[in-house]
């Protein structure tokens, strides 16, 4: 499913893609596959694993089918011989390096006090380390290609004190490869090597956005980042470098007119989970302030509360609301017959959501639903955030009732 139409500009060219085993990084493989590329499938996947689908070897599989040549390299970004291995094979097999993109990552969306450091080490390690590592060594090669391009799956810089402040650790991971692309842009330009960032404007369908919300209702497909990839990549690296660009406006860019086919669900087009990084138009302005509605709403749920409920979420919320309508609050849906309420829960909280009354009261209201306002940083969680998610399967429940 690409609306970017193939033009065979990459027919013939080398591909290093970081991380092309599964998820986007696939999807700009095969993508590039159908001009007749040749693709390294640099990855850690070499047996399949047991949640998670794809292998470098089944990834290079697809490539081939498609029309492109294909070399699955075990890698792992962090390991500097596995990655000058990968190199050096790929150079031996297709005689060079066109195109470098920069797509392995790791996430952890945790506050300071819970990021612990191994979480830390390997995000910084895969994200920023791994970029420029990568970067580095393909370099001498990118330097004898006429058509040199390195890509970094990375947001714009966006100095909002709020992108910092609800997963500091990971925000500088990806911001560090953010960062390669404002220097090496620079650094490479007497070389004629282009360097560009993309990110999307929307959650993506991948493994990583079904795991921390469990639905992929309100992403759109990877084939919208692989298209907007494809078009970046095949434009003049003399020219077009130093850009951090949104898969969106590329596509429209390159002539697509209906965003439609790319949204996993074409109902849902105007309720997109918007991604890190972006800020949303007209999100600072003023909101009408509410009356008290929070009690009104727990007294709803109160009634809505069914053994069934209980027997299917099996966690225990507790609410920090902060705003006009300060107060703490609790819905134990694990224990007995369930309950809710003002204070904190008598049993220890699976999940505990931070966030302002107004968007509390449109939660519950079904205008605004949890994943979304985490993505937009309205909603802090600590805990079990896959429990946390579930609220938004429970709230579809109450809306007709609240």
């Amino acid at each position: 499913m690409s609306l970017v139409a193939n033009t065979g500009k990459l027919a013939g060219r080398t591909l290093f893609i970081t991380g092309a085993s599964r998820g986007i990084g696939k999807a700009i493989a095969l993508k590039a596959a159908k001009d007749g590329a040749n693709v390294v499938v640099a990855a850690k996947t070499a047996e399949p694993h047991p949640k998670l689908p794809g292998t470098i070897y089944t990834a290079a599989e697809e490539i081939e089918a498609l029309g492109g040549k294909a070399l699955p390299c075990i890698v792992d970004v962090r390991d500097e011989k596995q990655v000058q291995k990968a190199i050096d094979e790929a150079v031996k097999k297709f005689n060079g390096i066109d195109i470098l993109v920069n797509n392995a990552s790791a996430i952890s969306l945790t506050g300071t006090e819970q990021t612990d450091m191994k979480r830390y080490d390997l995000m910084h390690n895969i994200n920023t380390r791994g970029t420029f590592l990568a970067s580095k060594l393909c370099v001498p090669h990118l330097k004898n290609s006429n058509h040199a391009h390195i890509l970094n799956l990375s947001p714009p810089l966006n100095m909002s004190p709020h992108w910092f402040s609800i997963h500091v650790a990971y925000t500088m991971a990806k911001y560090g490869m953010s960062m390669c692309v404002l220097g090496m842009s620079e650094e490479f330009k007497p070389y004629n090597i282009g360097v560009n960032a993309l990110w999307p404007k929307t959650a993506i369908a991948t493994a990583a956005i079904e795991m921390l919300t469990g639905d992929t209702s309100t992403s759109r497909k990877p084939e919208i980042v692989s298209d907007a990839a494809y078009a970046m990549l095949c434009r003049d690296p003399k020219i077009y470098t130093g850009n951090f660009a949104i898969d969106e406006d590329v596509v429209k860019e390159a002539g697509v007119k209906d965003l439609t086919p790319y949204a996993c669900d074409p109902s849902n087009i105007n309720n997109l989970l918007p991604d890190f990084f972006l800020d949303v138009p007209g999100e600072a302005a003023a909101k009408k302030p509410s009356g008290g509605q929070i009690p009104t709403l727990f007294d709803a749920i109160g009634k809505s509360i069914t053994p069934d409920l209980v027997k299917k979420t099996q966690a225990v919320f507790q609410f920090n609301v902060k705003g006009k309508e300060e107060g703490v609050w609790h819905l134990d849906l694990k224990n007995g017959d369930g309950a809710c309420g003002q204070g904190e829960p008598k049993n220890a909280p699976d999940a505990t959501l931070t966030m302002d009354s107004n968007n509390f009261a449109d939660m519950f209201a079904g205008k605004l639903k949890p994943a979304t306002a985490f993505m937009m940083g309205k909603l802090k969680i600590s805990g079990d955030l896959q429990k946390a998610m579930k609220l938004e399967k429970m709230m579809k429940s109450l809306k007709n009732k609240v």
